[in-house]
């Protein structure tokens, strides 16, 4: 199958190391006289309390093995405090907390449910009934090969996934319907190459061979920039995929393709099932 990209530049570049959730300070100038209030400042830190004991009570949960619960707790404060100084961080450890979810046998209210394997079954056909991977349903149940027995009960997830991809930001933000389950560093079009528009993956390929100006690149090859995975899109010649230029990971480098560093591009593939959408915006 030809999965072409061509022209990536090979400068070197600055590595952006993860997602940098910053917060916007608006600075004013205050006339004399008219600074804040006492109530202004007892209301901010009486949020920042609120915020915090939040903060304790998920860190606690987690250690009680009460992931659910503890992903509500962070959840509730990146949407009613989001200007706290950690908030880059809660937002780490929710990525951290929802990988978890993910790949574990634990059971999620409205995300999970429990198929009973009837004869006949097969990993693939169950991936396909929940409109999931085998991936992740060998993950989460800690199945080593394809081999599973009448009666045998799997956790198996029903969200459905679909992937942002933003140029402007350089970042690839992995969606369960409306929930962000995490973002991702990427490198896109050198140029603005990367097209726009909303796609679907139709292909996924595991250490893909690059075909590139009439050349066959294998996988195992050094000049093989596709890295270890490939997620097609329904527009030939252009998907997401890993990289053998880690380095290159948050420029606008590559000649229209989605970049990610193997590792992360390895735990999508897992994740995402074959007609997932990906929306990319400028």
């Amino acid at each position: 199958m030809s999965i072409q990209e061509v022209g990536v530049n090979n400068k070197n570049f600055i590595v952006i190391g993860g997602i940098v959730l910053g917060i916007l300070v608006l600075v004013m100038v205050v006339p004399k006289g008219k600074g804040s209030t006492k109530t202004d400042v007892q209301a901010s830190s009486s949020t920042t309390k609120e915020a915090r004991d939040l903060y304790a009570q998920a860190i606690k949960l987690r250690k009680m093995h009460e992931p659910v619960r503890a992903k509500a707790l962070y959840q509730e404060i990146i949407k009613n405090y989001p200007d706290q100084e950690n908030i880059a961080s809660v937002q780490k450890e929710l990525e951290a907390l929802n990988m978890e979810l993910l790949f574990s046998g634990q059971a999620v209210p409205g995300k999970t449910v429990i198929h009973e394997v009837v004869p006949g079954d097969s990993l693939v056909r169950i991936a396909k009934k929940y409109g999931t991977t085998v991936d992740l349903i060998r993950q989460s149940n800690n199945i080593k090969g394809d081999v599973i027995r009448a009666g045998q009960k799997l956790r198996v997830w029903t969200g459905k996934f679909n992937i942002f991809v933003d140029k402007s930001q350089n970042v690839l933000i992995l969606k369960d319907g409306n929930d962000v389950v995490k973002v991702y560093n990427v490198s896109t079009g050198e140029n603005n190459s990367t097209p726009t528009g909303a796609y679907k993956i139709t292909t996924k390929l595991e250490d893909p061979v690059w075909f590139h100006k009439g050349v066959v690149v294998p996988p195992e090859s050094p000049q093989n920039v596709l890295g270890t995975r490939w997620l097609g899109f329904d527009l030939p010649g252009y998907g997401i995929h890993g990289t053998v230029e880690p380095q290159t990971i948050g420029q606008q480098v590559t000649a229209g393709c989605v970049r990610m560093i193997n590792e992360e591009v390895e735990e999508l593939y897992s994740i995402v099932p074959m007609g997932t959408e990906v929306v990319i915006v400028n």
